[in-house]
């Protein structure tokens, strides 16, 4: 692919240098300018979940009506323990293209499929994108952290190919194709390109599983050849834990395969303020399904259950991303400049942020900000 052009935007907002009849506006803006018919409300699958699903969601949808935000939803009822994720809510969201979704509980051992990796392999989800940066006003250790961590979804460990071999031995295989490897590759790389982003890391085990997570390393190394404005490295898996809670702000995009995507997405987003406050979403060619970003399975506990002291800022904040996705992103842009600005203030804090704010008071305050 041959290098690519400045974009053409950056020089239409150049000030012009032939005189004009009036002094040219050095800071003009670039006004969005919709496609007819863009404004029309769309539905979006709602699935609540378990634990405090239905506490976090319901958030949302008070404050996306507070919003008069052009989108309504269509809810299902679905659950952990179920044995498959039911025809009619697979169905809405191939309708409808897109799904706001609480935490779905997964059975530990026993044999039960998780529900959350049936819905991504039915919909060919096959990126998970956690954005882990920190918010104005919440103290954590490090500052200037703002990862993306961009995780194949769809094999890998999490393949669910396991068998007992004997008694007492079990086989559990790991699959990585070339297919999926370059796809998620083009996905991060496009990312960081359209967002201005300046570097992409893949994080690897390929000096240990050197077939494996070899073919993953030749994959983003191929792709990398294409983008050749964007600084591509490469960073073995437990180098890289130790590297994101020592100095993270090193880390700019860092694409990975499946199970390593998950354990730094969390890690990053423990170092950036918590899983509480990190938007997430599970996007494919044709789909997507928005959710918190890091530990999505953590349905919380009952005594935070009880007390409906649950922290919505996560799913808030991955309701904007929907709203982008969904190309409204004004509304996007006045979400989380209200989110941002109740965080600052921090007067509405659940207890994991440091307050002992409830759910409801954290949703009260974010309606106050918009208006």
């Amino acid at each position: 692919m041959a290098r690519r052009s400045v974009p053409i935007l950056r020089h239409l907002l150049t000030k012009p240098t032939t005189p004009t009849l009036a002094p040219a506006n050095p800071t003009r803006s670039v006004t969005y300018m919709p496609r007819p018919g863009d404004g029309t409300p769309r539905a979006v699958t709602l699935i609540p979940g378990d634990g405090i699903g239905p506490l976090v969601t319901n958030a949302v949808e008070q404050v996306m009506d507070a919003m008069h935000a052009p989108v309504y939803f269509e809810t299902f009822e679905v659950h952990g323990d179920m044995p498959k994720v039911p025809d009619e809510v697979i169905e809405s969201i191939k309708k409808n293209k897109v799904c706001l979704k609480g935490g779905l509980a997964t059975p530990m051992g026993g044999g039960v499929s998780s529900l959350n990796l049936q819905l991504r392999r039915e919909l060919d989800l096959y990126a998970s994108l956690v954005n882990c940066v920190n918010l104005p006003g919440l103290v954590t250790k490090h500052e200037n952290v703002d990862i993306v961590v961009i995780r194949e979804n769809t094999e890998g460990e999490y393949s669910g190919l396991e068998h007992e071999v004997v008694p007492g031995v079990v086989e559990s295989l790991k699959v990585i194709t070339k297919f999926c490897s370059e796809r998620i590759a083009r996905y991060a790389f496009e990312y960081a390109y359209l967002n201005n982003r300046k570097k992409v890391t893949a994080v690897h085990k390929a000096n240990i599983m050197k077939l494996g997570d070899g073919l993953f390393l030749e994959s983003c190394r191929e792709v990398a050849t294409k983008y050749p404005g964007i600084d591509y490295k490469e960073i073995i898996v437990d180098n890289c834990c130790m590297q994101l809670v020592s100095k993270p702000e090193q880390f700019d995009v860092m694409v990975t395969p499946n199970l390593y995507g998950n354990l730094v997405a969390n890690t990053a987003a423990g170092i950036a303020g918590g899983t509480g406050v990190m938007p997430g979403g599970n996007v494919g060619a044709d789909h997507a399904i928005f959710e918190q970003g890091a530990s999505a399975g953590n349905v919380g506990n009952q005594r935070i259950l009880e007390k409906k002291k649950a922290n919505p800022v996560a799913l808030l904040l991955s309701s904007a991303m929907m709203l982008r996705h969904l190309q409204f992103p004004s509304f996007a842009d006045r979400l989380e400049t209200a989110v941002a600005r109740v965080i600052l203030e921090g007067k509405c804090r659940t207890k994991d942020l440091g307050g002992q704010s409830t759910t409801q008071e954290v949703v009260d305050g974010v309606i106050a900000a918009l208006e």
